[in-house]
């Protein structure tokens, strides 16, 4: 991180992010997103790599849409886009893909992301098979007989809303069951979008114990609490859901102390017809790509919960060390992946402003702190504002 001058401000360039958990919605849903324009957003955002997950139709579980899929990207992309591939066979959590191969074709990993691998046997399963091709597993943490029906946390808010409630242990009961499935196979594990301070407990321990477990977590759960469903806006539905003030502390503790090596925006574009509905008729998800560092600079590193040094190295070094990418860094002889950050910038987030596809973001109306003037990647200048 440099701090360098321009126009009378401090501004900082620093090494470019690593997004390690986007649904660009392409192949199936090109409406939403493309890869075109999701990595313009990727790009606005001051990335410089993202990987995209696989549930999309069809579901990345064969070589052949993977191929299809990095040829694309190599067409359509302005930063680099890696493909993680299924871990069973169209998600339903049953049959392995073929790791090995779609390794080969060039998964970066693997995910069911959208789905928990309800089975322990195949979950155990697809940690020894997927020793052989030296990739990352990625889990969403989620025990569906305790979610069903759930919209919001259950907690204090959901019961006075009315809504159907979704409890932490929902979430930690399978960050429990991973993680030690983790260490009895000796594999590595990544838990995604974590929320709950049950689920940083048990990586912790975890962690302490020698297992291979590393996290990420969400702008969102770590800027809001389930206060923000009160007005009952769609934006704000998110899986898992928004939770309490004691989870929010837990996650930017762990982020602080490394327990989370990773902040992944959980980028899932919807059209608009699909969340202009009634909270409970709405999909889960927000967009975050365009707005995650102004996020957390204005409600995590201004108000000094987190140093803006912590933020950087989550955003990038931490997702790029998990999941085996080079990691963007300022050197001699590298080429450049980098991001000039203005942080004495403010401004107003609107609809009309995102290079996304979809606008169905938290942070509509809201005014932000900081914001992202230049984007290299790959020795290219991709964003400048």
């Amino acid at each position: 991180m440099i701090s360098v001058s321009g126009t009378g401000t401090g501004r900082t360039l620093t090494a470019a992010f690593v997004d390690p958990h986007v649904h660009l919605r392409t192949p199936g849903r090109e409406d939403e997103e493309t890869i075109a324009t999701g990595t313009a957003a990727a790009a606005a955002g001051g990335y410089c790599a993202i990987l995209a997950v696989p549930n999309t139709d069809p579901v990345v579980d064969e070589p052949d849409v993977l191929r299809s899929l990095r040829a694309r990207a190599a067409d359509e992309a302005c930063v680099l886009v890696g493909f993680l591939a299924a871990i069973t066979k169209g998600q339903d959590g049953a049959e392995l893909t073929e790791m090995g191969a779609l390794a080969d074709a060039g998964a970066a990993g693997f995910t069911d992301d959208g789905r928990p691998v309800a089975s322990a046997g195949v979950m155990r399963r697809a940690l020894q098979y997927n020793a052989v091709t030296g990739r990352t597993i990625a889990v969403h943490c989620e025990e569906g007989s305790l979610t069903r029906g759930g919209h919001a946390h259950a907690g204090v808010v959901a019961a006075q809303l009315g809504l159907g409630a979704w409890p932490s242990l929902g979430e930690s009961l399978m960050v429990a069951r991973d993680v030690d499935l983790a260490a009895e196979t000796a594999q590595p594990v990544h838990l995604m979008h974590l929320s709950a301070r049950e689920s940083v407990g048990h990586l912790r321990r975890a962690q302490t114990a020698g297992v291979r477990a590393t996290a990420e977590a969400t702008p969102h759960h770590l800027c809001l609490t389930d206060e923000a469903i009160r007005t009952l806006d769609s934006n704000m539905k998110m899986n898992p859901p928004l939770r309490t003030e004691h989870d929010r502390a837990a996650l930017i503790d762990a982020v602080r102390g490394g327990t989370i090596a990773a902040i992944a925006t959980d980028h899932a574009p919807h059209a608009t017809e699909e969340k202009d509905v009634p909270f409970e008729a709405a999909p889960f998800g927000v967009t975050g790509l365009e707005t995650a560092f102004a996020s957390l600079f204005t409600y995590l590193v201004e108000p000094g919960l987190l140093t803006l040094e912590t933020v950087l190295a989550r955003m990038s070094a931490g997702p790029a060390a998990i999941f085996g990418l080079d990691r963007p860094r300022i050197a001699v002889g590298t080429r450049a992946n980098l991001t000039l950050l203005d942080t004495a910038a403010t401004w107003r987030v609107t609809a009309d402003q995102f290079r996304s596809r979809s606008a169905n973001s938290w942070l509509l109306g809201k005014r932000l702190r900081g914001r992202v003037r230049l984007t290299i990647a790959a020795g290219r200048v991709v964003h400048e504002l």
